[in-house]
Order: C-alpha cells, then sequence, then structure tokens
C-alpha cells in the first residue's frame, strides 16, 4: 500500500480550545504528523508526495463562501482593534436563513460551529494540503491502486459544506468520496473515529449516491452532542443512506467490531463500487479523550473487517490524539488492512 503526504499540513499550529468552558491546549498539534509517520513508516508503506490538484475537488463538496471566507478570514480578523490573535467566534446564529453578515465577527460564528477550531495564519493552507493529500490518495484508487492512506492533518470529518468544527476545516473523507463517485456509482464512507463524524453526515445527508456510516460514542454524552444519533437516517433521497452506530462510553473492542459487523452488513447490502474509511486512531484505550477502550488487537481487527469488503479503498486520518500508543496503532490497522 502507499501513502499520501504534504509538508505544508505541519504549520498549521492551534494555541488552544475551550472545552467545559475552561481555556485549554488546543491536542490538534504538529507532533501528531511525526506520530503518525513513525507508524507508517513501521508498517512499511511507500510515500507519495501530494500534488497540488487545485480547489476543483474541494468546490465539489465546499460552497464557494465558506472557501473564500477560510482564506481571507484571519486577515480581516486582524484589522479588529483588540482582536484575539486566533480566530475563534464569540456568537453563534440560532438560524442560518437571513442575510449573510459583513462583519469578521458575524461571518466567523457563521463559519465557525464551535470553539474547537481556531484559524490562525497558517491554518487555511495547513487545511487546503490536507485536502490535497487526501484528493491524492484518492487519485491512486481511482487509477488502480487496491488501497491507498492519506495521512491528513487537520482532520476533516467534523466540517460540513460550509462550516468548520471540531479541529477540522475540509472535509477530506468527503472530498475523496466525491472523487471517487467519478468512478463509481455508488461510494460508502465508514467512519470508525471516536466522535461521530456529523460533517461529513451533513454534507450527504440528502444524497444516495453516497451512504455514510458512523460508529462513535453516543452524543448525548459527548461531542459532537447534537448529531449523531440512530433515528439519523437521511433524508429526501438520502433517506436509509445514513446509519449511525452509536455505543455506550468506556466501550472496548468487542462492543465497537459487534457494531462493525452490523455496519458492514449495511454495507454489503448497498453494494458500493468504492469505500472511504475515516480512520480515528482516539478510539484508543490510551487516547486523552478516553471515550473507547479499543486496543491494537482492537484495531488490527477493525482493519481485518474494512479489507474484507474487497473494495477499492481510500484510507483517510482523522482523529488520534497525543499518547504513546498513537503511532502503533496506526501500524496495526494498516498492517489489519493488508498495507
Amino acid at each position: 500500500m502507499k501513502f499520501t503526504f504534504a509538508e505544508p499540513q505541519r504549520a498549521h499550529n492551534p494555541a488552544m480550545f475551550l472545552s467545559a468552558g475552561a481555556r485549554k491546549p488546543n491536542p490538534e498539534v504538529p507532533e501528531r504528523i511525526q506520530r503518525l509517520l513513525t507508524g507508517v513508516n513501521d508498517a512499511g508503506l511507500s510515500m507519495i508526495a501530494a500534488q497540488d490538484h487545485g480547489l476543483t475537488a474541494v468546490s465539489a463538496v465546499h460552497s464557494p463562501e465558506y472557501l473564500e471566507f477560510l482564506q481571507t478570514i484571519y486577515g480581516q480578523w486582524q484589522t479588529i482593534n483588540g482582536a484575539s490573535d486566533e480566530v475563534i467566534p464569540n456568537i453563534h446564529p440560532n438560524r442560518r436563513d437571513f442575510s449573510y453578515p459583513t462583519s469578521p465577527v458575524g461571518r466567523a460564528g457563521y463559519h465557525m460551529a464551535d470553539t474547537a477550531c481556531p484559524i490562525a495564519a497558517d491554518t487555511w493552507n495547513s487545511a487546503y494540503w490536507s485536502a490535497q493529500t487526501a484528493i491524492e490518495a484518492a487519485k491512486l484508487v481511482q487509477n488502480g491502486e487496491p488501497a491507498a492512506y492519506a495521512l491528513c492533518r487537520p482532520p476533516g470529518h467534523h466540517a460540513y459544506a460550509d462550516m468548520a468544527g471540531g479541529f477540522c476545516f475540509l472535509n477530506n473523507s468527503a472530498i475523496a468520496a466525491q472523487i471517487l463517485r467519478e468512478s463509481h456509482d455508488r461510494v460508502v464512507i465508514l467512519d470508525v473515529d471516536l466522535h461521530h463524524g456529523n460533517g461529513t453526515q451533513g454534507i450527504f445527508y440528502h444524497r444516495a449516491d453516497v451512504m455514510t456510516v458512523s460508529i462513535h460514542v453516543d452524543p448525548s454524552v459527548f461531542y459532537p452532542f447534537f448529531w449523531g444519533y440512530a433515528s439519523e437516517r437521511g433524508e429526501g433521497a438520502g433517506l436509509g443512506y445514513n446509519y449511525n452506530l452509536p455505543l455506550a462510553r468506556g466501550s472496548g473492542n468487542q462492543e465497537f467490531l459487534d457494531a462493525l459487523d452490523l455496519a458492514l452488513d449495511r454495507i454489503r447490502a448497498y453494494r458500493p463500487g468504492a469505500l472511504v474509511v475515516a480512520l480515528g486512531l482516539d478510539a484508543s484505550e490510551h487516547d486523552p479523550f478516553g471515550g473507547f477502550t479499543v486496543n491494537e488487537q482492537g484495531f488490527t481487527s477493525i482493519a481485518q473487517k474494512c479489507a474484507s469488503l474487497k473494495l477499492p479503498t481510500v484510507i483517510v486520518q482523522e482523529g488520534g490524539y497525543i499518547c504513546d500508543q498513537l503511532g502503533g496503532n496506526l501500524t496495526h490497522f494498516l498492517r489489519g488492512f493488508g498495507g
């Protein structure tokens, strides 16, 4: 298996986020890249440097209004007297069907779901190259590779078509799926991150050509709180094409693998032509978020079950935060998949 990567992803280095109202160091830091590179190298994968494919694939998923916001908001924010060093919203609308604000404060509230996605000088460029990394992997698979791993950072699955959130700015998994749609009538995104892939769900919620499946901690007690319930099945043409499998906090290997069996049954019934795995290593028993208790063997088993679908597959890195086992968990997953 090959993996894709782009060096500019290192530049984004958010200082803080708010958690339960407290200012804390942001865990989505550049060091994640080095830990993941160690894991992918230990798995023996060969690297393909991501090329610049432009915004065509990105704009197939994200609105032009939102892309313009991501590219310009930092500079506009700095013109505000006394503004923070990073763009962090202090107001959020309770509806989004109104006139678009011109104030950078209003625009930040409109396009940023929470305070976990601060935007600094290097954020756009890192997010852009994170998306290019996913695009490169999708094109490898589109051109005949059976599978490819995209080492994407910052992650993407909390990003909606026009809204950032949860450390995420551009939805790399959705972008990869949209590329695979050029070659396949039906594509599935299987999200195995600790947190529900709410942005991915939102992007495809009214579509039947991309099925979205997510295994995650019960959102009634865990981020993102307002999305990820089993009752969310899609709407309109997408009704029945969104499948959420929330699990109790603290669930381990067996509970996760049982849910994965249900997910795979649903995926096989859909008969997709290609698969995107939104890989969150934060399900680990050692991850600082402490949501699940999956161990290294669990990640091997998750990968083996995903590989059993025998579909052209793009594996896109989502969560997984600093702990001694981060790289090893990735190694176990990639080896389990057959990398």
